[in-house]
């Protein structure tokens, strides 16, 4: 059977949640030449309601388009955590907006604030979502870092390019520091 990685993006209308499936999807099937599938559900709110998009990567073709176990979920608010956790492996990476989730359970989580990023960096909660792309492809095995990054190159409009690519990078930065805070916090917890 073949071995596929299936990702989440979640969050409410309005953070770009749909974008970034869509250019996560075009880096692994264009760019990483894997076989993708990318599906989306939001509410009927176009902001505040409801946003995922699902990410199906493969060596071989997919036979089922959606999400069911989730190798990787990147929560981008506390209700989109509360209600895709329970989709997520156990050995899954999970990936949280620490802007808008606060309350976390698990251990092991990559807690990084990419919409207070957003503003304090840019003055743009709308690049929340290229944040946190760098971010994951900073965390997550299953898209390289080029392929993500030339897909966010290829997806924006050219006049906010150099915006982007600014937002990419410093998403990959704060993962590079939660990384390094994951890495402490399973050290300390090994010494107990």
């Amino acid at each position: 059977m073949a071995q596929q990685q299936e990702l989440r993006l979640a969050g409410l209308g309005g953070q770009g949640i749909i974008l970034a499936g869509i250019i996560m999807a075009e880096a692994a099937g264009i760019y990483d030449g894997k076989f993708v599938t990318q599906t989306q559900a939001y509410g009927a709110a176009a902001r505040g309601g409801f946003s995922r998009s699902d990410i199906v990567i493969s060596d071989e073709e997919i036979n089922y388009p959606k999400a069911r176990e989730l190798d990787m979920l990147l929560a981008m608010s506390q209700d989109a955590y509360e209600e895709n956790l329970q989709y997520l492996r156990p050995e899954g990476i999970l990936i949280v907006d620490s802007t808008y989730v606060s309350e976390i359970a698990e251990q092991h989580v990559y807690s990084i604030p990419f919409t207070r990023i957003a503003r304090e960096t840019f003055r743009r909660e709308n690049v929340a979502n290229i944040i946190s792309l760098g971010a994951i492809s900073q965390i997550s095995p299953y898209i390289s870092e080029q392929a993500v990054a030339t897909a966010v190159e290829k997806r924006v409009p050219p006049r906010f390019l150099e915006l982007n690519k600014k937002a990419f990078q410093a998403g990959k930065d704060a993962a590079r520091d939660a990384i390094s805070e994951s890495e402490l916090r399973d050290e300390a917890n090994e010494d107990i």
